[in-house]
């Protein structure tokens, strides 16, 4: 009989990518979404295949079925979404992921939580382990997702010592790739969509901050490997090590778009961290022989036909 697992937000960004992950390993998918910051229409070349179901409905109320494994993706990731409605996006972090690892209680099925490298904050650690508690404000404008996703990583190991729980969590870094919403407002997203609409690229700050970038592709490999690890509840770190200014993922934007944007700079938002890179020791000891494959450079090209296709639909 063939596995069934339940993936909470299977229809955003990641979430989307994950459905056709384990539609291709020969899984079940049941696609739960509220459609809040998602699109059906990330989901809706599945919902022809007999093993896909999409089912319309928000994690903060409680959801029962018969699974294997749980992934919770359920939760607006950018800082314009999830500050948009911050205690609805707490409801979701906490709520949400004690209805999810209730059911996953129920039905014996393993839990893998998506969680954040904003739980480090703004970190005085670089590169960040996993042992690393961070620096995070627990009452700024990003606490909402910062602490939400703190608070939803302990929910996950106190039913795992409390109920044996068999829990899994990641802590994703920034991640971009086919599929993200035009106006998803994280830096790679606006700073593609800005320059093929030959708007000025805003960038927050001086342009120095470091982020490092992941492929999509790169993450999904990572996270269906450490769904069906044993013997390992995490958190590890899920990301690209490559570390980069804001300024320089700018420069290359304009290299690789024909464009007339130029780049203008704003006040730096409250509580932005000025530098974010994975330390991958932890996560390459447990998933062996994964590691980060596509470089930026290429990941952008591969991104940016996708945001052209989608900005044209809209036209």
């Amino acid at each position: 009989m063939a596995k069934r697992v339940l993936i909470a937000g299977g229809a955003g960004f990641i979430g989307s990518h994950l459905c056709e992950a384990y539609l291709a390993k020969g899984w079940e998918v049941l696609c739960l979404d509220n459609f809040m910051t998602s699109r059906r229409s990330n989901v809706a070349h599945m919902l022809t295949n007999q093993n896909f179901e999409l089912v319309r409905h928000d994690i903060i109320e409680p959801y029962l079925a018969d699974v294997d494994l749980i992934l919770n993706f359920a939760c607006p990731a950018s800082p314009v979404h999830y500050q948009h409605n911050p205690i609805r996006t707490v409801k979701t972090n906490v709520l949400g992921t004690m209805n999810l690892l209730g059911l996953a209680r129920r039905c014996g099925a393993r839990f893998l939580q998506a969680s954040t490298s904003e739980v480090y904050g703004d970190p005085k650690e670089h590169p960040q382990k996993e042992t690393y508690w961070g620096n995070v404000n627990p009452t700024g404008i990003r606490s909402c997702y910062d602490e939400g996703k703190r608070l939803a990583e302990t929910l996950c190991f106190d039913y795992h010592r409390q109920h044996g729980v068999d829990i899994r969590v990641i802590r994703i870094f920034n991640t971009y790739g086919p599929q993200m919403a035009i106006d998803d407002g994280r830096v790679v997203s606006n700073f593609i969509v800005q320059a093929l609409r030959g708007e000025d690229l805003t960038i927050y700050g001086n342009g120095e901050q470091t982020r490092s970038f992941c492929f999509v592709e790169d993450l999904v490999d990572g996270i269906v490997r450490f769904a069906a690890t044993e013997g390992e509840t995490g958190p590890i770190n899920l990301g690209n090590d490559g570390e980069f200014t804001v300024m320089e993922l700018a420069q290359e934007v304009l290299r690789q778009i024909p464009t007339k944007s130029k780049i203008v700079y704003r006040p730096l938002p409250s509580d932005d961290p000025k530098t974010r890179r994975p330390d991958l020791s932890k996560t390459k000891s447990v998933l062996k022989g994964w590691e980060p494959k596509v470089a930026l450079k290429d990941g952008l090209a591969r991104a940016i036909p996708w945001f052209r296709s989608a900005i044209e639909s809209q036209s």
